[in-house]
């Protein structure tokens, strides 16, 4: 019996859309995380992309649990000597609520150029609308 490699060409990448409305930010990202890598599918191959599309909508309906919309930290820093930068997830949240999940997916993927390219296939919006109705999403229950 031979170990079957998915090559690129043999993956059917899908496209999924993701109601973050009430979830909560680490449970969401790492289904979100599984099915970017394709885990979910019987075809996966660590080295290879053979995940799926994903649209996440009502990002700004997102949730934390405890008290880590006041006390968790976001940290980045611009590359010169001081230039640490810290906010907290409440101003996160109201400035730009996309980034809390799209930070959330990058820290659960591979740090490499694979996890790089998986990066691309993921869209978070903060309403409802999302302008990829052509390609036909099928709703993922993450529940």
């Amino acid at each position: 019996m031979k170990t079957l490699f998915a090559k690129n060409t043999d993956v059917v990448k899908k496209w999924h859309v993701v109601d973050a409305d009430g979830l909560v930010v680490g449970r969401l990202a790492s289904r979100i995380a599984s099915v970017l890598r394709g885990k979910n599918k019987p075809i996966f191959t660590p080295h290879a992309d053979t995940g799926d599309f994903v649209i996440v909508i009502n990002a700004d309906k997102i949730r934390f649990t405890g008290d880590k919309l006041e006390k968790k930290i976001y940290y980045r820093h611009s590359g010169y000597p001081g230039g640490i930068k810290q906010e907290t997830a409440k101003n996160i949240m109201k400035n730009s609520p996309e980034d809390i999940i799209m930070f959330a997916v990058r820290g659960m993927l591979p740090k490499n150029r694979l996890g790089r390219q998986q990066m691309k296939k993921l869209r978070v919006y903060r309403g409802t609308e999302h302008p990829h109705k052509a390609q036909n999403p099928e709703i993922l229950n993450l529940n």
